[in-house]
Protein backbone atom coordinates (compact mmCIF):
# COMPACT_ATOMS: atom_id res chain seq x y z
CA UNK A 1 0.00 0.00 0.00
CA UNK A 2 1.46 3.74 -0.97
CA UNK A 3 2.11 5.41 2.08
CA UNK A 4 1.15 9.69 2.30
CA UNK A 5 4.97 10.25 2.03
CA UNK A 6 5.38 9.09 -1.29
CA UNK A 7 2.23 11.10 -2.53
CA UNK A 8 4.18 14.05 -0.61
CA UNK A 9 7.38 13.29 -2.61
CA UNK A 10 5.67 12.56 -6.18
CA UNK A 11 3.74 16.11 -5.82
CA UNK A 12 7.06 17.98 -4.33
CA UNK A 13 8.85 16.19 -7.40
CA UNK A 14 5.99 17.62 -9.96
CA UNK A 15 5.92 20.97 -8.89
CA UNK A 16 9.64 20.94 -8.60
CA UNK A 17 9.41 20.16 -12.44
CA UNK A 18 7.36 22.89 -13.28
CA UNK A 19 9.66 25.58 -11.24
CA UNK A 20 12.75 24.00 -13.52
CA UNK A 21 10.89 24.19 -16.76
CA UNK A 22 9.40 28.04 -16.08
CA UNK A 23 13.15 28.79 -14.95
CA UNK A 24 14.57 27.13 -18.15
CA UNK A 25 11.70 28.61 -20.31
CA UNK A 26 12.45 32.22 -19.19
CA UNK A 27 16.53 32.30 -19.46
CA UNK A 28 16.80 29.54 -22.39
CA UNK A 29 14.01 31.22 -24.57
CA UNK A 30 13.21 34.78 -23.05
CA UNK A 31 15.67 36.12 -26.10
CA UNK A 32 14.94 34.75 -28.54
CA UNK A 33 11.52 35.11 -28.02
CA UNK A 34 11.21 39.04 -27.08
CA UNK A 35 13.60 39.16 -30.70
CA UNK A 36 10.46 37.09 -32.50
CA UNK A 37 7.91 39.57 -30.94
CA UNK A 38 9.70 42.82 -31.56
CA UNK A 39 10.34 41.93 -34.96
CA UNK A 40 6.61 40.91 -35.21
CA UNK A 41 5.94 44.47 -33.70
CA UNK A 42 8.33 46.50 -36.56
CA UNK A 43 6.10 44.60 -39.42
CA UNK A 44 3.13 45.25 -37.91
CA UNK A 45 4.09 49.43 -37.39
CA UNK A 46 5.32 49.32 -40.74
CA UNK A 47 2.15 47.69 -42.44
CA UNK A 48 -0.15 49.98 -40.40
CA UNK A 49 1.84 52.84 -42.21
CA UNK A 50 1.99 51.79 -45.14
CA UNK A 51 -1.80 51.73 -45.11
CA UNK A 52 -1.91 55.04 -43.41
CA UNK A 53 -0.45 56.58 -46.18
CA UNK A 54 -2.43 54.54 -48.99
CA UNK A 55 -5.90 55.99 -47.31
CA UNK A 56 -4.51 59.50 -46.99
CA UNK A 57 -3.86 59.14 -50.56
CA UNK A 58 -7.10 57.60 -51.67
CA UNK A 59 -8.69 60.37 -50.18
CA UNK A 60 -6.76 63.07 -51.59
CA UNK A 61 -7.34 61.71 -54.93
CA UNK A 62 -10.98 61.38 -54.04
CA UNK A 63 -11.13 65.35 -53.40
CA UNK A 64 -9.60 65.45 -56.41
CA UNK A 65 -12.01 63.58 -58.67
CA UNK A 66 -14.90 65.57 -56.42
CA UNK A 67 -13.38 69.19 -56.91
CA UNK A 68 -13.10 68.35 -60.95
CA UNK A 69 -16.52 67.17 -61.49
CA UNK A 70 -18.27 69.86 -58.71
CA UNK A 71 -16.52 72.68 -61.08
CA UNK A 72 -17.33 70.79 -64.79
CA UNK A 73 -20.71 69.77 -63.38
CA UNK A 74 -22.39 72.89 -65.03
CA UNK A 75 -21.26 71.86 -68.39
CA UNK A 76 -21.45 68.32 -67.78
CA UNK A 77 -25.62 68.51 -67.42
CA UNK A 78 -26.17 71.93 -68.96
CA UNK A 79 -29.56 71.14 -70.84
CA UNK A 80 -30.37 67.28 -69.46
CA UNK A 81 -33.06 68.09 -67.98
CA UNK A 82 -34.44 71.37 -69.40
CA UNK A 83 -38.05 72.13 -68.39
CA UNK A 84 -38.25 69.42 -66.18
CA UNK A 85 -39.91 69.86 -63.03
CA UNK A 86 -38.59 67.25 -59.72
CA UNK A 87 -40.04 66.61 -56.42
CA UNK A 88 -37.86 65.27 -53.56
CA UNK A 89 -39.00 62.71 -50.97
CA UNK A 90 -37.16 61.96 -48.32
CA UNK A 91 -36.93 58.73 -46.54
CA UNK A 92 -36.97 58.20 -42.66
CA UNK A 93 -32.97 58.07 -41.61
CA UNK A 94 -32.29 59.92 -45.20
CA UNK A 95 -29.48 62.92 -44.81
CA UNK A 96 -30.49 65.80 -44.90
CA UNK A 97 -27.26 67.50 -45.60
CA UNK A 98 -28.15 65.68 -49.43
CA UNK A 99 -30.69 68.04 -50.30
CA UNK A 100 -28.82 71.21 -50.92
CA UNK A 101 -25.71 69.34 -53.87
CA UNK A 102 -28.86 67.34 -55.00
CA UNK A 103 -31.20 70.58 -55.91
CA UNK A 104 -28.23 71.76 -57.10
CA UNK A 105 -27.43 68.92 -59.65
CA UNK A 106 -30.76 69.37 -60.87
CA UNK A 107 -30.87 73.05 -61.35
CA UNK A 108 -27.36 73.16 -63.15
CA UNK A 109 -29.46 70.52 -65.63
CA UNK A 110 -32.04 73.07 -66.16
CA UNK A 111 -34.74 71.55 -63.90
CA UNK A 112 -36.77 73.30 -61.08
CA UNK A 113 -37.96 71.67 -58.22
CA UNK A 114 -41.45 71.92 -57.26
CA UNK A 115 -40.54 70.71 -53.30
CA UNK A 116 -40.13 68.13 -50.91
CA UNK A 117 -41.92 65.49 -49.29
CA UNK A 118 -39.74 63.80 -46.32
CA UNK A 119 -41.75 61.33 -44.71
CA UNK A 120 -41.38 61.13 -40.73
CA UNK A 121 -40.69 58.58 -38.33
CA UNK A 122 -44.27 58.12 -37.39
CA UNK A 123 -44.85 57.05 -40.70
CA UNK A 124 -43.27 53.86 -40.59
CA UNK A 125 -43.91 53.38 -37.16
CA UNK A 126 -45.75 49.89 -36.19
CA UNK A 127 -48.78 51.02 -34.54
CA UNK A 128 -49.73 53.46 -37.17
CA UNK A 129 -50.15 51.53 -40.10
CA UNK A 130 -53.95 51.00 -39.52
CA UNK A 131 -53.92 55.63 -39.29
CA UNK A 132 -52.36 55.03 -42.95
CA UNK A 133 -54.64 52.83 -44.16
CA UNK A 134 -57.94 54.53 -42.77
CA UNK A 135 -56.27 57.98 -44.57
CA UNK A 136 -55.17 56.70 -47.25
CA UNK A 137 -58.99 55.22 -48.00
CA UNK A 138 -60.50 58.82 -46.81
CA UNK A 139 -58.42 61.09 -49.02
CA UNK A 140 -58.20 59.15 -52.21
CA UNK A 141 -59.63 60.73 -55.37
CA UNK A 142 -62.59 58.61 -56.64
CA UNK A 143 -60.81 57.63 -59.70
CA UNK A 144 -58.46 55.51 -57.83
CA UNK A 145 -58.94 52.03 -56.79
CA UNK A 146 -56.56 49.99 -54.49
CA UNK A 147 -55.96 46.94 -55.57
CA UNK A 148 -57.51 43.74 -53.31
CA UNK A 149 -54.10 42.27 -51.53
CA UNK A 150 -53.08 46.83 -50.78
CA UNK A 151 -51.11 47.12 -47.54
CA UNK A 152 -51.67 50.13 -46.03
CA UNK A 153 -48.00 51.63 -47.12
CA UNK A 154 -49.38 50.33 -50.74
CA UNK A 155 -52.33 52.83 -50.55
CA UNK A 156 -50.35 55.16 -49.08
CA UNK A 157 -47.68 55.00 -51.87
CA UNK A 158 -50.59 55.30 -53.95
CA UNK A 159 -52.05 58.48 -52.74
CA UNK A 160 -48.74 60.30 -51.89
CA UNK A 161 -47.56 59.56 -55.48
CA UNK A 162 -50.67 60.82 -57.09
CA UNK A 163 -49.95 64.19 -55.06
CA UNK A 164 -46.52 65.29 -56.07
CA UNK A 165 -46.11 63.66 -59.52
CA UNK A 166 -47.71 63.27 -62.97
CA UNK A 167 -47.20 61.50 -66.51
CA UNK A 168 -49.14 64.70 -67.99
CA UNK A 169 -47.00 67.40 -69.16
CA UNK A 170 -49.67 70.15 -69.52
CA UNK A 171 -50.93 68.87 -65.75
CA UNK A 172 -47.17 68.90 -64.44
CA UNK A 173 -46.76 72.30 -62.77
CA UNK A 174 -50.66 72.80 -61.79
CA UNK A 175 -51.89 72.60 -58.41
CA UNK A 176 -54.49 70.56 -57.89
CA UNK A 177 -57.00 70.40 -55.17
CA UNK A 178 -57.09 66.82 -54.28
CA UNK A 179 -53.28 66.92 -54.39
CA UNK A 180 -53.68 69.78 -51.48
CA UNK A 181 -55.86 67.77 -49.50
CA UNK A 182 -53.78 64.38 -49.51
CA UNK A 183 -50.68 66.19 -48.40
CA UNK A 184 -52.62 68.55 -45.88
CA UNK A 185 -54.10 65.39 -44.44
CA UNK A 186 -50.97 63.36 -44.03
CA UNK A 187 -49.00 66.24 -42.36
CA UNK A 188 -51.58 66.96 -40.43
CA UNK A 189 -51.54 63.46 -38.85
CA UNK A 190 -47.61 63.89 -38.29
CA UNK A 191 -46.69 61.11 -41.07
CA UNK A 192 -44.90 63.85 -43.74
CA UNK A 193 -43.77 67.27 -44.01
CA UNK A 194 -43.73 69.58 -46.82
CA UNK A 195 -41.43 71.98 -48.11
CA UNK A 196 -42.02 74.84 -50.93
CA UNK A 197 -44.96 73.38 -52.94
CA UNK A 198 -44.93 69.86 -54.00
CA UNK A 199 -48.84 70.01 -54.63
CA UNK A 200 -47.41 71.48 -58.19
CA UNK A 201 -47.02 68.33 -59.22
CA UNK A 202 -43.61 67.34 -61.02
CA UNK A 203 -43.55 64.73 -63.70
CA UNK A 204 -40.29 63.38 -61.90
CA UNK A 205 -39.01 62.13 -58.11
CA UNK A 206 -35.93 61.47 -56.39
CA UNK A 207 -35.95 59.31 -53.71
CA UNK A 208 -33.55 59.94 -50.92
CA UNK A 209 -32.38 56.76 -49.61
CA UNK A 210 -31.90 56.28 -46.17
CA UNK A 211 -28.49 56.15 -44.60
CA UNK A 212 -28.50 52.84 -42.55
CA UNK A 213 -30.19 49.69 -42.95
CA UNK A 214 -33.71 49.47 -40.80
CA UNK A 215 -33.18 47.17 -38.10
CA UNK A 216 -35.64 45.71 -35.72
CA UNK A 217 -38.88 43.58 -35.84
CA UNK A 218 -40.11 45.81 -38.13
CA UNK A 219 -37.61 46.79 -40.61
CA UNK A 220 -39.18 44.05 -43.59
CA UNK A 221 -42.18 46.21 -43.60
CA UNK A 222 -40.19 50.24 -43.24
CA UNK A 223 -38.02 48.77 -46.26
CA UNK A 224 -41.45 47.41 -48.32
CA UNK A 225 -42.97 50.57 -47.98
CA UNK A 226 -39.72 52.69 -49.35
CA UNK A 227 -40.02 50.29 -51.78
CA UNK A 228 -43.94 50.95 -52.13
CA UNK A 229 -43.79 54.33 -52.48
CA UNK A 230 -40.60 54.26 -55.02
CA UNK A 231 -42.99 51.57 -57.48
CA UNK A 232 -45.90 54.01 -57.15
CA UNK A 233 -44.00 57.20 -57.86
CA UNK A 234 -42.47 55.52 -61.25
CA UNK A 235 -45.80 54.58 -62.29
CA UNK A 236 -47.49 57.64 -61.56
CA UNK A 237 -44.82 60.03 -63.08
CA UNK A 238 -42.25 60.58 -65.72
CA UNK A 239 -39.40 58.13 -64.14
CA UNK A 240 -37.94 58.14 -60.36
CA UNK A 241 -34.88 57.51 -59.25
CA UNK A 242 -33.82 56.47 -55.26
CA UNK A 243 -30.36 57.62 -54.78
CA UNK A 244 -28.50 56.88 -51.43
CA UNK A 245 -24.89 55.57 -50.34
CA UNK A 246 -23.44 52.49 -50.28
CA UNK A 247 -24.82 51.41 -46.49
CA UNK A 248 -28.33 51.76 -48.59
CA UNK A 249 -26.98 48.80 -51.00
CA UNK A 250 -25.75 46.65 -48.80
CA UNK A 251 -27.75 43.69 -47.23
CA UNK A 252 -31.44 44.90 -45.88
CA UNK A 253 -30.94 48.06 -47.45
CA UNK A 254 -33.74 49.85 -49.55
CA UNK A 255 -31.52 49.96 -52.79
CA UNK A 256 -30.71 46.48 -52.50
CA UNK A 257 -34.29 45.57 -51.61
CA UNK A 258 -35.60 47.40 -55.29
CA UNK A 259 -32.85 45.99 -57.03
CA UNK A 260 -33.95 42.30 -55.81
CA UNK A 261 -37.87 43.35 -56.55
CA UNK A 262 -38.07 42.01 -60.63
CA UNK A 263 -40.79 44.49 -61.86
CA UNK A 264 -40.01 47.28 -59.61
CA UNK A 265 -35.73 47.06 -60.51
CA UNK A 266 -36.37 47.40 -64.67
CA UNK A 267 -38.93 50.48 -63.99
CA UNK A 268 -36.85 52.35 -60.78
CA UNK A 269 -33.40 53.05 -61.07
CA UNK A 270 -30.99 53.08 -57.84
CA UNK A 271 -27.72 55.20 -57.27
CA UNK A 272 -25.68 53.99 -53.87
CA UNK A 273 -23.08 57.50 -54.12
CA UNK A 274 -25.57 60.50 -54.08
CA UNK A 275 -22.37 61.11 -51.47
CA UNK A 276 -19.92 61.77 -54.36
CA UNK A 277 -20.10 64.62 -56.75
CA UNK A 278 -19.79 62.16 -59.50
CA UNK A 279 -22.63 60.22 -58.56
CA UNK A 280 -24.70 63.42 -58.44
CA UNK A 281 -24.12 64.31 -61.88
CA UNK A 282 -24.90 60.32 -62.46
CA UNK A 283 -27.99 60.61 -60.68
CA UNK A 284 -28.84 63.45 -63.33
CA UNK A 285 -27.71 60.71 -66.12
CA UNK A 286 -30.40 58.50 -64.56
CA UNK A 287 -32.59 60.47 -64.51
CA UNK A 288 -32.41 62.13 -68.40
CA UNK A 289 -32.34 57.97 -68.85
CA UNK A 290 -35.78 57.14 -67.12
CA UNK A 291 -37.14 60.20 -69.26
CA UNK A 292 -35.66 58.52 -72.20
CA UNK A 293 -37.43 55.34 -71.07
CA UNK A 294 -34.67 53.34 -69.98
CA UNK A 295 -33.76 52.38 -66.01
CA UNK A 296 -30.67 51.03 -64.51
CA UNK A 297 -28.67 50.20 -60.69
CA UNK A 298 -25.77 52.24 -60.59
CA UNK A 299 -23.28 52.95 -58.34
CA UNK A 300 -20.42 50.83 -56.28
CA UNK A 301 -22.27 48.36 -54.09
CA UNK A 302 -22.26 44.99 -54.87
CA UNK A 303 -25.69 44.69 -57.23
CA UNK A 304 -25.17 47.91 -59.15
CA UNK A 305 -24.68 47.32 -62.96
CA UNK A 306 -22.66 49.93 -63.42
CA UNK A 307 -21.15 53.24 -62.47
CA UNK A 308 -23.32 55.31 -64.71
CA UNK A 309 -25.53 54.98 -67.95
CA UNK A 310 -23.58 53.37 -70.84
CA UNK A 311 -25.55 55.66 -73.47
CA UNK A 312 -24.41 58.93 -73.68
CA UNK A 313 -27.48 61.30 -71.97
CA UNK A 314 -28.64 63.99 -74.75
CA UNK A 315 -30.24 67.77 -73.66
CA UNK A 316 -33.65 68.30 -73.37
CA UNK A 317 -34.80 69.50 -77.09
CA UNK A 318 -37.84 71.70 -75.87
CA UNK A 319 -38.55 72.61 -72.43
CA UNK A 320 -41.08 70.59 -71.00
CA UNK A 321 -40.29 67.95 -73.21
CA UNK A 322 -40.32 64.33 -72.09
CA UNK A 323 -39.52 60.61 -72.62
Amino acid sequence: MIDFRYHLVSIVAIFLALTVGIVLGSTVLQEPLIRSTEELTAQLQQSNDDFRKQNTGLLRREAGYDAFVTAVAPQLLRGLLTGERVVIVEAPGSDAEMIEPVTEALVAAGASVTGRVTLTDKYLAPDQSGLIDQLAATVKPAEVTFPEQATPYDKAATVLAGAVVTGSSTESGKKDASSSAVLGAFEDAGLISIDEDPAQRAGMAVVIAPTAVYEGQNAETETGAMVALASALDSAGKGTVVAGTTAAAGSGGVLTAIRDTGEVATNVSTLDTLDMAAGRAVLVYALREQLDGGSGQYGLGPAAGSFLPTASPTPSPTAGSGG
